[in-house]
């Protein structure tokens, strides 16, 4: 039975050793990249432009490795992860890249292509290469690809895992990083929940302050205002001549007497300005 080799190292791993492909591309272009001049990020373009920069083109595989423990040491499995760059025909190794942290990999910031890739040799001598896919979609999966690879690892919201000098990750269990524990946060039977809102606008007591208390004395921009006022309409004072005390010349007329009321009710049709008739009905 053929034993299985470290993708980085070359050497052979225990004959349990377990290897996936999380990622192929059969052309990927490398290229040798300048030191990153700005805070901004690598630039593809740079790369591109200078056909000197263009090394060859390789072949591109993620694999994942895991190594169980063995049986007179029981324990967690490791789990390791390399970028590898060989050459398509004769599968020979360019150079790997052991990805124990998320910066190992450096997406280009005007190509969404192109990659920035750290790579490390046996003895621990480290490069920067560039790589750039020619379709879109190869360049999608590989993201993709790393995204599974952090996961296994244990990656996500780390920049790397403990045994990165080693390149290999612990993991409890066999493989794969245990989920997180749910938490329960619902009220339990008698539980209650206390809302404080002091010091908040909700919280606040809004007490108006009591309208000002209107003085008794007329203020002095009371009495200068009265100086002010209308006159009286003409006629409004009793005359002094009327015996029965009524308004002589007042604004509106005095109602009708009784008497008055019962003369106009027995006026005839023909005071009221009505024809007697043919017949003399009105008569």
């Amino acid at each position: 039975m053929e034993s299985t080799i470290d993708p980085a190292t070359g050497v052979a791993l225990p004959a349990d050793a377990i290897q996936r492909i999380l990622h192929i591309s059969a052309k990927v272009h490398v290229y040798n990249i300048p030191p990153m001049a700005s805070t901004r990020g690598h630039m593809a373009a740079g790369w591109t432009d200078d056909l000197k920069r263009h090394i060859f083109t390789c072949r591109l595989r993620i694999i994942e490795t895991a190594v169980p423990a063995p049986a007179e040491a029981p324990g967690p499995d490791r789990v390791k992860a390399d970028i590898i760059l060989e050459d398509a025909s004769t599968g020979q190794l360019f150079a790997a890249a052991p990805y124990t942290a998320r910066a190992i990999v450096e997406s280009a910031v005007d190509s969404s292509r192109f990659f920035a890739l750290r790579v490390q040799d046996p003895q621990g001598r480290k490069a920067t290469l560039g790589i750039g896919f020619e379709e879109r979609s190869e360049a999608f999966d590989f993201s993709v690809a790393l995204q599974e690879a952090q996961k296994a690892l244990g990656m996500l919201g780390n920049e790397g895992y403990g045994a990165a000098a080693a390149g290999l990750k612990t993991l409890p269990g066999g493989g794969s990083p245990a989920p997180d524990e749910k938490k329960d946060y619902s009220l339990k039977d008698g539980e209650t929940i206390t809302v404080n809102l002091s010091g908040t606008k909700f919280g606040r007591n809004r007490i108006r302050p009591p309208p000002p208390q209107q003085s008794a004395q007329p203020s002095e921009e009371a009495v200068n205002l009265s100086s002010f006022a209308l006159p009286p309409p003409p006629g409004s004072a009793p005359s002094p001549s009327s015996s029965s005390g009524r308004a002589g010349n007042s604004f509106l007329p005095p109602p009708p007497s009784a008497q008055e009321i019962r003369a106009q009710k027995r006026m005839s049709a023909q005071d009221l300005g009505f024809d007697d008739g043919q017949f003399g009905e009105f008569a």
